[in-house]
């Protein structure tokens, strides 16, 4: 087989500074009671800059500076201005996006290919949509009169929103909470994962570039405890989080009893399911997609691949061969398919999670692959002869693992799809219409995608059942949760 030679992009496009404040009031301030952090490459394990683990006096600052704000600027103003200010913020994301790309992908250990082709548009294409709606949202909900003309005022904003983002797509998730909030008339304090702070930084940049009024955009880096001064502030009328179920259900105690508003996008153990009359090399990109995109990093990831009984012999030795060829290594690299793991403690859970598959009786494969030595590196990883009481046909890894079960009627398929506490995504693989209408209404997932995986588009709403969370993020839905 041929080799690619190397292809890397260049990492000096990029200015990173050896230390940042915290983005408070339209400036970059120091702390008055957090402490450094380090922000570190996954790949090399090199120390990127240091950023600030905010405590409870800097996120006091910034909801005060977002709730005053709130009051005297953007709540106020008419929603065509505030559409300006979004349009002129997505025009900036897209002329510094080969910027933005590579620092995702220092910061994350994400392909440079994803950042760049599929997070980077898609960051750009949700603060356009939002800027769309954010004149119109009097004709999105009922109070028409009877010429067709809305009666009233725009629907009122909840007020000052507090976000928490994980690390995994770090700029696409900020861009999910703050393009709908902002449109909507609330102003915002954003939390970015502590792993990963360095592109919402960026963006508090950008947000500078475009004038946008100070204390709209907030920015506050840190650790758990800075989240869980954020969504326990008094100040905070709306909490937006997305991240493990675990967190989940404690900032749901934290808000229960008071005036909060609450979404919640959680973890997902997503189901596959591949048909006998699916045309198995498009089924196999999308397995792959769905599994080993972002390095398993993703909630809505297809960790359990279901295969009809008839062909997953077949099946099985196409995705093998298709395995073989994904390159593992530098995420600068464009012809990189999977990156690092974010960190030392999520290559540990990953491991600690494949080994209890092993000894649990799954049969585990990789295809050979050279690890490089320096960073979190896990191969891409298949398990087969799994069973639904298998931990790893249960649990979420978050990492690139499969586990294959297997089924024999259309029936079976679904049971075995739903025994699961999550309901974030799934997948069918068919070529008979009726049978993917007909699967897709009996699966209990936020988002069921079909002869396809991992497709994502700003004006979909996204977001889950059960231990997934409730609320949904992406199109009309994703307005009505910052609005009273």
């Amino acid at each position: 087989m041929f080799e690619y030679a190397p292809a890397p992009e260049s990492r000096s496009i990029v200015d990173i500074k050896s230390s940042y404040g915290l983005f408070i009031d339209g400036s970059f301030v120091e702390s008055t009671d957090g402490s450094p952090i380090k922000s570190i490459n996954p790949a090399t394990e090199e120390v990127l800059a240091e950023v600030v683990d905010a405590g409870p006096s800097d996120v006091d600052r910034a909801v005060r500076a977002a709730r005053g704000a709130y009051e005297r600027v953007w709540a106020p103003m008419p929603g065509t201005e505030r559409a300006k200010y979004l349009f002129r913020i997505a025009r900036i994301i897209q002329e510094r996006a080969r910027e933005l790309a590579v620092l995702e992908s220092l910061d994350n250990g994400k392909p440079i290919r994803e950042s760049r082709d599929v997070d980077l548009p898609l960051v750009a294409a949700h603060f356009f949509y939002y800027a769309g709606w954010a004149d119109k949202l009097r004709y999105a909900w009922p109070g028409r009169g009877p010429a067709g003309e809305p009666s009233g005022p725009d629907p009122r904003p909840l007020g000052v929103a507090g976000q928490v983002i994980p690390w995994n797509f770090p700029l696409l998730m900020l861009a999910w909470k703050i393009a709908p909030a902002l449109a909507c008339g609330n102003t915002v304090v954003l939390k970015p994962a502590e792993t990963t702070p360095l592109s919402a930084l960026a963006f508090a940049e950008i947000c500078q570039q475009a004038d946008l009024p100070p204390g709209v955009v907030n920015i506050v880096t840190g650790a758990g405890g800075t989240g869980r001064a954020l969504v326990t502030h008094p100040g905070v009328d709306k909490v937006a989080f997305t991240g493990s179920t675990e967190v989940g259900r404690e900032i749901a105690r934290s808000v229960a009893g008071s005036r909060k508003r609450l979404t919640l996008e959680l973890g997902g153990k997503a189901a596959n399911i591949v048909f006998d009359d699916a045309p198995i090399d498009q089924a196999v990109e999308g397995i792959v997609n769905g599994i080993f995109f972002n390095q398993g990093h993703v909630c809505c990831a297809g960790s359990r691949l279901l295969v009809q009984e008839s062909i997953v012999d077949d099946l099985l030795d196409a995705l093998k061969r298709r395995m073989t060829r994904l390159r593992v290594g530098d995420p600068l690299d464009k012809n990189t398919d999977i990156g690092a793991i974010n960190s030392a403690a999520q290559l540990e859970r990953i491991r600690t999670l494949s080994d209890i598959g092993a000894q649990e009786g799954a049969v585990r494969w990789s295809p050979p692959c050279e690890l490089p030595q320096r960073g979190f590196w896990f191969a891409p990883t298949i398990f087969t002869g799994v069973t639904q009481a298998h931990r790893i046909a249960r649990e979420e890894i978050f990492g690139p693992v499969l586990s294959v079960l297997t089924f024999r009627t259309p029936a079976e398929a679904v049971e075995k799809a739903n025994n699961t506490p999550y309901g974030l995504s799934a997948g069918v693989w068919t070529e008979k219409g009726s049978r993917i209408l007909a699967i897709a209404d009996k699966l209990r997932a936020g988002v069921v995608w079909a002869n396809t995986f991992n497709k994502f588009d700003p004006s979909a709403p996204f977001g889950g059942y059960k231990e997934s969370g409730y609320g949904r993020e992406g199109g009309r839905h994703g307005l009505e949760a910052y609005l009273a």
